[in-house]
């Protein structure tokens, strides 16, 4: 693909500082980037590379001035290079159809727009709507939706009555509706409690690799509008995370955790069932969240602390050896003193 400095800029919304007849022909890091690439610096630290960049054209926040180079003048440099990368690397799923070696059950409806691969199986009352893809070994349980262009990659399982919204992209190995994890009397008679709910998936989500949703055991597993999530999360029966959220990999959130609306949360985090995370709240890698959170909060730890807080408490780990020591010394100093009292008192 080949499109001009001034094409590119009116397709994302931005000005131009330089020649804006100059070619672009490909998208590169900016460290790789050559006479016919664009490129793109986000962050003030970064600017400094633009003296020795050889890209044609490199995208940078407002206020940049670099004399000698073109510049793309982005609200959101990261943003607009990411739309740049949808167009100039558009991703091909295969002409709209159904592989004869993919296996429907009678009942079945999928779109004629849909494009079915090989392997696929699609269990009976199931519904597939148009602009959908199905990759090899997806599996789709009875009386599922699968909302318009949603992409469900390799090895995907959606087990029965499991609702997927529109343009929702869910990756290999994401597995949709198994049981959630119920049992009576644990660690005695682990009598299981049927799981008799669904998960609902609303439109834009997406869903990193090897990410699991629990069923809910009564009712639903709800993942609302335009949440992220990171390969391996798990996310257990009755889990509601509101819109916009994302969640880091290995993140853990027990049954009947209510997440609130564009709540962050880092890597490795884990959380207890039945508390609720409020709307904005954001939460460091490698928490343990053992009790509600509010609105806004911005912090972590085990326990969650709030952020400044928290960085104290880290910054004193690392002087723990010294401090021990110190205490050791202290404390030996006491003994002795001690002893030499109780001798003086004796004489």
């Amino acid at each position: 693909m080949e499109k001009s400095i001034r094409e590119i800029a009116d397709l994302i919304g931005a000005t131009v500082a330089g020649d804006e007849t100059v070619i672009i022909r490909d998208l590169k890091p900016v460290e790789e980037a050559g006479e016919h690439d664009l490129t793109f610096i986000a962050q003030a630290k970064y600017l400094k590379m633009l003296a020795t960049t050889r890209a044609a054209a490199v995208i940078v926040p407002p206020g940049t001035v670099e004399p000698g180079k073109n510049l793309i003048i982005a609200d959101d440099p990261y943003l607009a290079f990411g739309k740049l990368l949808a167009l100039f690397y558009p991703i091909d799923h295969g002409a709209p159809g159904i592989s004869p070696d993919a296996y429907i059950e009678e009942g079945a409806f999928v779109s004629p727009e849909a494009t079915i691969h090989p392997r696929a199986f699609i269990s009976r009352r199931a519904r597939i709507e148009k602009g959908a893809v199905i990759y090899p070994g997806v599996f789709i349980g009875k009386d599922v939706v699968i909302g318009e262009d949603s992409i469900l990659y390799a090895n995907v399982s959606v087990y029965a009555g499991s609702i997927i919204g529109k343009r929702v992209i869910l990756h290999s190995g994401v597995v949709i509706g198994a049981d959630g994890f119920g049992f009576a009397a644990p660690g005695e008679t682990n009598t299981k409690i049927p799981q008799v709910g669904i998960v609902q998936i609303d439109d834009d989500v997406e869903l990193g690799a090897n990410t699991t949703v629990d069923r809910a055991t009564m009712g639903k597993t709800w993942i609302q509008r335009n949440v992220k999530t990171d390969n391996l999360v798990q996310i257990a029966h009755n889990v509601v995370i509101g819109e916009k959220s994302a969640i880091a990999a290995q993140t853990g959130i027990s049954g009947s955790a209510k997440i609130g609306k564009s709540v962050m949360i880092g890597g490795q985090v884990g959380i207890v069932g039945h508390i609720t995370i409020g709307d904005r709240a954001v939460i460091g890698a490698s928490s343990g969240i053992h009790k509600n959170i509010p609105e806004g909060f911005t912090g972590g730890g085990i326990p969650p602390l709030p952020i400044k807080e928290w960085m104290r408490v880290e910054a004193a780990k690392i002087r723990l050896p010294d401090m021990r020591a110190k205490l050791l010394r202290l404390i030996k100093q006491v003994e002795e003193l001690e002893e030499k009292i109780n001798k003086t008192g004796k004489e």
